[in-house]
């Protein structure tokens, strides 16, 4: 029986990705979520880890987070589909945790790790007068690419999105992610953590060098100043970059209302 390969599977996947945009058949949609049943497992296998739920249920919930990403994935914006449905699978897992009001638990290791990293970034981008890559700050760690990985994931998802973070914008005064939500009564806790999964997968959207500039401010809470220095460009570029993503992320936040 012929193997079928990496590319022939990720071509399979866009063909019926762009014959279910066509035609929002039921039966290709069943079809992509049995292909791309990998990425709810693997996702899974890591919530099992740090919380008392079963494997079975996460894989339920996972599930609804990727056939939402099938119903949203638009082709003409180009991305890997994988890379597009990994946020909504997560999100709708931690939203499901959430709501039973589940501690995720991160690994004494995993936090004494992430600690260490913080001085260990620091000197390398101080030596390379640029941002460190996953593999410089492992091999400064003396651990592997994947596990620094996994423990900036469990740090990511221990401190979700702020929606209330300032921004000072030059021209328009302050303003904050909460005033991107469309729903002025996001106030509510339950509202709240649904919009924050919804701008953690907004922000994916963005172009990464945007991405980079809104991360640094909303989730590092660092200065625009700070950011050109960190990134290496101008403060003007940051100032520009901050304003397009709030744009953008302003149009795709109204978008996820449909």
């Amino acid at each position: 029986m012929p193997t079928t390969t990496s590319n022939e599977l990720k071509n399979e996947i866009w063909q019926l990705l762009k014959e279910y945009e066509h035609t929002r058949s039921e039966t290709i949609r069943n079809q992509l979520v049995k292909i791309n049943f990998g990425l709810v497992r693997k996702e899974a296998h890591y919530w099992i880890n740090q919380c008392s739920e079963s494997y079975d249920d996460l894989v339920q919930v996972g599930y609804l987070g990727l056939i939402r990403a099938i119903e949203k994935f638009e082709i003409s914006k180009g991305h890997a589909f994988s890379s597009f449905a990994i946020p909504y699978i997560r999100g709708e897992i931690q939203h499901y945790l959430r709501d039973k009001g589940v501690a995720v638990r991160i690994p004494r290791r995993y936090l004494a790790i992430q600690q260490q990293a913080i001085g260990v970034s620091r000197t390398l981008r101080e030596k390379y007068n640029r941002q460190p890559t996953d593999s410089e700050v492992a091999a400064g760690l003396d651990i592997s690419v994947n596990e620094w990985q996994e423990i900036k994931l469990a740090w990511v998802n221990r401190s979700p999105l702020s929606l209330d973070v300032p921004i000072v914008d030059g021209e328009e005064g302050t303003t904050s992610l909460g005033e991107l939500v469309p729903d002025p009564k996001y106030r509510s806790f339950q509202l709240a953590q649904e919009d924050q999964i919804r701008l953690q997968q907004a922000l994916f959207e963005l172009e990464k060098c945007t991405r980079e500039v809104v991360e640094c401010v909303f989730l590092q809470d660092l200065t625009q100043k700070q950011v050109a220095e960190h990134l290496g460009i101008s403060v003007v570029t940051v100032s520009r970059r901050v304003k397009k993503g709030l744009g953008l992320l302003k149009e795709l936040m109204v978008g996820t209302e449909d």
